[in-house]
This record gives C-alpha cells, structure tokens and sequence, in this order.
C-alpha cells in the first residue's frame, strides 16, 4: 500500500474542489444578508439619543424581564411534556414509532402564525389571549427539540454502565442520578440552549395569542418600527442581540466544559416492552403526548369549518375575495402562489449555498470552524431583528430593493442555509475520498467524479435539506413583516391581517389559510423527514 500513496496523493488533490472557492458565495450571503444589515442596524441604534432613551426607559427592561421570564418557564413546561415519549423513545421500539417521530416533529417546523392560530381557535376564550397561552404554544412546538436531541442521545449511550452500577447494588433512581444524568448532561444543555433561544426570540406566536399587553423585546422592536421609531427600534434590536449572545457564550462554555463525558456506541435498536404494566406505560405516554400535539390542529380545523352554528367550507370558497373592493382587499390564494415561489426559490439558493459551505467545512483543514460558526449565525439571530437590519441596509439609496420580489427570498434563504450545512456536512464527511479518486485516476474530471460518484452518495441528504429549507421559507413571519409589500405578501403575513381584521368571516378566513399553509408545510417537512430517516435511519 505504501508504494502507492505517493500516486495517490496529487489525484486526491486534483479531485477535491479548493475550499476556498467553495466558501465564496457562503462567505458572500453572509456578509451580504447579515453582517451589513447589522452593522446599519448597530449605527442606528448606537445614536445616543435612541439608545439612552431605550436604556432608560423603564418598560425596556418590564419587556425584557418578561421575554427572559417567559422563555424559561416555557423551556421547562415543554420538558414535562416531552418527559415521557423522551423516555418512551431511549428504552423502546413500538409499532408506528416512525410515523409517531414524524408527527411529533410536525408542531416544530409548523410556521409559528399557525400554532398561534391553533391556540387561538382552541384554547378556551379567558386563555385565549395572555401569558398562559403563550407559555402552552411555546411548550407545544419545542416537543420535538427535546425528544429528538435528549431521547436520542440517551438510546446511543452505552448500556455497560449502566449495568455496572446496577451489578453493583445501584436501585433505579440512584443509577439515572448517578451515572445517566451526567452521560446526558451535555445533551441537555444544548436541548435546554435550543429551546430556550427560540422561545426568547418568538415573535409570530407572542403577536398572536399575547397582543400588545405581553410584548416580548422581538414585538416591541416590531411595534416600534411599524410606528417610524427606527432608532429605538434599532436599539431593542441591540440589546436583543446581546442578550442571545450572552445566552449563547454561556452554553459554549458550558459546552467545552463538560467535554467528552460518556461513551456512545451508535444507535440501538429499543426492546419491545415485556410485562403488561410496561405495555400500558409505553402506550399512554404514546398516546398522550400525539394526542396533546394533535389537539390544536384538530380544533384549528374543526374552527375553520365553523360557520355559525354549522360546518361548511364557507370560508375556504371566500379566500379569493377577502376584502374585495376596499382599501385592504387581500387574496390569499396569490398568497399562497408568492409564499411557494419564495420557497422554491429560498430552498434552491439555501442548498446550493449551503452545499457548497459544507463542503467547504469538511475539506478545509484549518478554520473550517469559522465559516460553520459564521452561517449558524443567523439562527441565534431573531428574525425580526434581521428583518429590520436587512430593512434598513437595502430600503433606501443608494441600494434600494424594497420593490424586488427577491428579497424575501432571499433573507429566507439566509435563515435556511444553517439547516442545509446540518443537514448535507455529515453526509459529505461520510463519503469516502477514494471512490473520487479511483475516478479521477481512470480519467473523469473533476465535475464528473462529483457527478457520478459523489452525488449519488449525498442526494437524500441534499434533497432532505431543500426539504427542511422549503419549509423554513413557507412559515417565517418575522423578517418577512418588514419585508414584505402589498405585492409580495405571504401566506403568514395574510393570517395575522387577516386575524387583526374585525368580524367573522375574516377570523374564518385566517384559519382556514393557517389550515392550508399548515397542510402544504407538514407534507414537505414529512416528505424530508423521511428521506432523512431512509438516509441514515435516525432523523435529527
């Protein structure tokens, strides 16, 4: 083997794309959609005036208290409710188990307008607008997050020690205390930082169910910047910022400092459950946590069918005409059309781009870490906040795109290129180098050993991640609400028109949009999903 590295060695190079050239149009979509739009941003709200006032005022830090507040207790309410399937899904296999992880990830990649309207339509009329309503929604869509990144984590870990401290005496409680919980201490920390994140910087589910009684920073920034206060605007914007990058510092360090504590062997197969009582728990908490995730669908539907005292389709067939010969006339199914071109157009630019950034992560030797830190920026970002900033840096001269139907898109396409690196690196950093150098060495060029050797290997991953980008772009809210003009409206941005308007037939018609972008939503994620699960067996 030795005699033949030395042939080997100019053909890999040859073979492997430059990394550099590959992070260029990376590097450029972020520069371009988010460090611009923030450095305008900061020398808005920088201006002492804004920022004294803001700093100064004391219903500043009544909001953020309550944003802060509110994004704990939610983190800790959609624990208890994910708890059971969590431990369901570490220890057991039961019939249905895939569409069972299917259907508990829908509530997350749900747009947050419809789980807000799902509330709205559900809850009863004294919780229907208020804390308790937010508190349940933000609960409800992180399910998911914890189920996934704990449940998951705790089936990889390596049986043999727990078997240890249970052949050593060690009751059940002792054994989760004293082994378990600190194997899993890291999975936790990044699940209670994922959950936490989104929760401080939600937006379309506090405008929805809270009103302008609960604002959080994220509605506050957006009130005042639809009431031409972007200076102080520009400073909630800021003081958000640090506060997401406070949290997120203390998750790294929390991060490195547990390192590498146990010792995973790759997923295993759960065991049926034996005795009756184990049957009888696996089954309720199956059923349970489905039946509480269906719950506000369920009424979300039966509340668009609604009409008076019967059910009909009434307000599906009024959709084309809502408004009409007004002032504020509003079709939504052109909606529809924009927010499904914006999405194909977001996805097809957030795969290439985002490809491209992972492949240029996991072929560069030394800091790739930067540019994979760089483009998960803007998750750890509010969109609201990245709505104002692109706003701001490209809605007057001497750049002025507020007319372009692309820019929507593309600030989407920002958002959704973090999930297409997740999701197409590991793929990349999976396939073996010298399938691409046995082709290379029998004469096809560099285009055509990617083409016929390497895609073939990555193409559900690719297509998993238009998946996951396609459904970003149909549900985002809060960049979208500065964006957005009367031409380019999208499906969300028509739901909470349509909901702020007086009268019956425009609530009807809200849920009936929110029931359709909620349908055409869950198909493309559960199409993605399941090609991530044929991929490589285990979803997120």
């Amino acid at each position: 083997m030795d005699e033949h590295r030395p042939a080997l060695t100019p053909r890999r190079r040859r073979v492997a794309p430059a990394p550099l050239a590959l992070a260029v149009a990376p590097v450029l979509l972020l520069a371009a959609g988010y460090v611009w739009p923030l450095v305008t941003m900061a020398r808005r709200g920088l201006a002492w005036a804004a920022l004294g006032d803001v700093l100064g005022a004391s219903v500043t830090w009544r909001v953020a208290w309550f944003t802060a507040w509110q994004a704990a207790v939610s983190t800790l309410l959609a624990f208890a409710l994910a708890a059971p399937l969590t431990v369901v899904v570490a220890h057991y296999r039961f019939p249905g188990q895939r569409a069972v992880m299917g259907l508990v990830g829908v509530p997350f990649v749900l747009p947050t307008v419809v789980v807000g309207s799902a509330f709205a339509a559900t809850l009863p009329r004294q919780w229907r607008e208020g804390v308790v309503a937010v508190l349940t929604a933000h609960a409800y869509m992180n399910v998911a997050v914890v189920v996934r990144t704990v449940g998951g984590a705790w089936a990889r870990l390596d049986p043999r020690y727990v078997d240890a401290a249970r052949t050593l005496g060690a009751g059940r409680w002792h054994t989760f205390r004293s082994v378990t919980a600190p194997l899993l201490r890291g999975p936790l920390v990044a699940a209670v930082a994922i959950v936490y994140l989104f929760t401080f910087t939600s937006f379309g589910i506090v405008r929805i169910l809270a009103g302008p009684r609960h604002p959080t920073l994220a509605v506050e920034l957006w009130r005042r910047a639809t009431q031409a206060d972007v200076g102080r605007a520009a400073a909630l914007g800021l003081l958000q910022l640090v506060a997401v990058a406070a949290a997120l510092t203390v998750w790294q360090r929390a991060q490195h400092g547990l390192g590498r504590q146990g010792t995973t062997r790759g997923a295993r197969p759960g065991r049926r459950a034996r005795h009756r009582l184990e049957q009888t728990g696996v089954t309720l908490a199956v059923v349970a946590t489905v039946a509480v995730l269906m719950a506000p669908l369920v009424g979300l539907v039966g509340r668009s069918l609604r009409v008076g005292e019967r059910y009909g389709f009434t307000w599906y067939r009024q959709l084309r005409g809502s408004g009409r010969g007004t002032t504020r006339a509003l079709d939504p199914v052109a909606t529809m059309t924009t927010s499904l071109t914006n999405a194909l157009i977001a996805a097809t630019v957030a795969t290439v781009v985002g490809t491209a950034a992972a492949y240029a992560i996991a072929l560069a030797r030394r800091r790739s870490g930067v540019l994979d830190a760089g483009l998960m920026l803007p998750l750890g970002t509010s969109a609201v906040t990245l709505g104002l900033g692109v706003f701001l840096a490209y809605g007057r001269p001497p750049v002025d795109l507020r007319a372009s139907p692309l820019l929507v898109p593309l600030a989407h396409a920002l958002i959704g290129v973090p999930f297409v690196v997740r999701t197409v690196l590991p793929a990349v950093r999976a396939v073996d180098p010298r399938y691409a150098q046995a082709a290379a060495t029998l004469g096809a060029s560099r285009w055509r050993a990617w083409r016929t050797v390497e895609l073939p290997l990555v193409r559900r991953a690719l297509v998993t991640a238009a998946g996951f980008a396609a459904a970003v772009s149909l549900g985002e809210f809060g960049a979208t609400s500065f964006l957005a003009r009367r031409a380019t409206t999208t499906v969300p941005v028509a739901i909470v028109e349509l909901l702020s308007r007086p009268g019956a037939a425009n609530v009807g018609q809200a849920y009936a949009l929110a029931v359709l972008l909620a349908l055409v939503t869950a198909l493309v994620f559960v199409a993605a999903d399941g090609l991530d699960r044929r991929r490589d067996g285990g979803g997120w």
